[in-house]
């Protein structure tokens, strides 16, 4: 982890860059996948289950009485830990619904707002290197509380075809409709453009290597909604003289983990500090399982030394990470300064793993930069805004004139007549 001092400005650009991903490279094969699973349906995603997920199936459903079961293979620790998550999730979601609130714009003018729930949402969950039954609960339990009609989850199969118990104990949890064994860019595919067996669906959520990016950018080309632009795990972390090293350094080997193309940054105001968490990044390195895709992370890592915390903050809103982790003993100040972030961690006892599990928020956040103009995915990725207006008699009189202007002047003559027609019927 190379340790950069007071870095000037000119130099940011640099530091602000991510592991390179040319996605561009892949369009070409994930844009064949696309089509084939347009014009041949369930037979080319026989085909590319074969060959991608080494394992021949005749039916992609996961029946109601294999999900209903899979509760029997989760121990009783984990569906008490996936409860509690549930709740919690669940909780926090549900308060970001709001009431209508009818507005009077004018006298006899009336305008609102009422959420409708998007009828069919595509959840796609990652099923390689860790089976992602947290991110069911992120995407699913919204989904329920929007009121989507039906929830469509896909997840690739293993070698047996099976799909982890875990995830198939957790959807049925959170409600899911209907749960396919489909994996990668042609998962995607499917509820793209749907088949005779797996439905279309009209958006589509959740995290998934780089072909399941291409796919899901290649499906906004179709018409179709996606959460957010998505790019590998990220987390930079603001640590003062009071974060404990080893705290730090697990902090940042938990986004490591994710993989090798995931990047983590330390932003601090002591050399010490940097020279200090390294070391301990070293030792817990060691320890760990997945040790090298972490290694391979931490390489495209580094840490920052600013003397100047508010010279920092310009740099953190201009990284504009997915996770932000504030380690410091007056985070909530420094935090009043950040424009830019997915999620944002306050203090010494609030590590990024409990919003990537079961504090309430949701952990599918833009990454890559994205938190500069998107939001996490939430209660509102799941609905659909309609705008309701209602006029009187007395507001068609009031609101009419100014109508009947602006239409005339647009030379659009109709519009003008709509109204003014009403407005000579109207009683004296």
């Amino acid at each position: 982890m190379q340790i950069y001092d007071n870095p000037s400005r000119d130099r940011w650009e640099e530091l602000l860059q991510r592991p390179a991903s040319d996605l561009g490279k892949l369009e070409a094969t994930v844009r064949e996948v696309m089509n084939r699973v347009k014009e041949e349906g369930d037979a080319a995603l026989r085909e590319y289950t074969a060959r991608f997920d080494g394992v021949e199936l005749d039916d992609f459903s996961v029946p109601a009485a294999t999900v209903e079961a899979a509760a029997d293979q989760v121990p009783d620790d984990l569906k008490r830990a996936i409860q509690t998550a549930h709740d919690n999730i669940e909780t926090f979601h549900r308060s970001q619904q709001t009431q209508v609130e009818e507005i009077e714009t004018m006298p006899g003018v009336r305008c609102w707002r009422e959420s409708r729930g998007i009828d069919r949402v595509g959840l796609y969950i990652p099923g390689g290197t860790a089976p992602l039954f947290s991110t069911v609960l992120m995407l699913a339990v919204p989904a329920r509380l929007a009121g989507c009609r039906e929830i469509v989850l896909c997840s690739p199969p293993d070698r047996q075809g099976n799909i982890h118990p875990a995830i198939l104990y957790t959807a049925h949890l959170c409600g899911v409709t209907r749960i396919f064994r489909l994996g990668g860019s042609q998962a995607i595919a499917a509820m793209t453009y749907g088949t005779a067996t797996v439905p279309q669906v009209y958006k589509i959520f959740g995290p998934g290597n780089a072909f399941v990016t291409v796919a899901k950018q290649l499906a906004l080309l179709q018409g179709l909604a996606i959460d957010m632009p998505a790019g590998p795990s990220e987390v930079l972390v603001c640590a003062d003289a009071g974060a404990a090293d080893a705290h730090v350094a697990a902090d940042l080997l938990s986004q490591a983990e994710h993989g090798h193309d995931s990047q983590v940054v330390l932003v601090t105001d002591r050399r010490e500090k940097a020279e200090g968490v390294w070391q301990e990044v070293q030792r817990q390195l060691a320890e760990l399982p997945r040790r090298e895709l972490a290694a391979q992370s931490i390489a495209n890592s580094f840490a920052l030394v600013f003397d100047d915390w508010s010279e920092a903050a310009d740099y953190v809103n201009a990284y504009a990470p997915e996770h932000l982790i504030l380690s410091l003993a007056d985070p909530r100040s420094f935090a009043g300064q950040i424009r830019n972030a997915g999620s944002i961690f306050l203090g010494y006892h609030t590590p990024e793993s409990v919003g990537d599990y079961a504090s309430g928020t949701n952990h599918t956040l833009p990454t890559y930069g994205y938190a500069r103009q998107y939001s996490g995915v939430s209660l509102d990725s799941f609905v659909k805004k309609i705008t309701f207006q209602e006029l009187t008699a007395d507001g068609l009189r009031n609101i009419g004139p100014a109508v009947e202007t602006m239409a005339e002047a647009e030379q659009l003559r109709a519009h003008r007549n709509a109204v003014s027609l009403r407005l000579r019927d109207l009683p004296s």
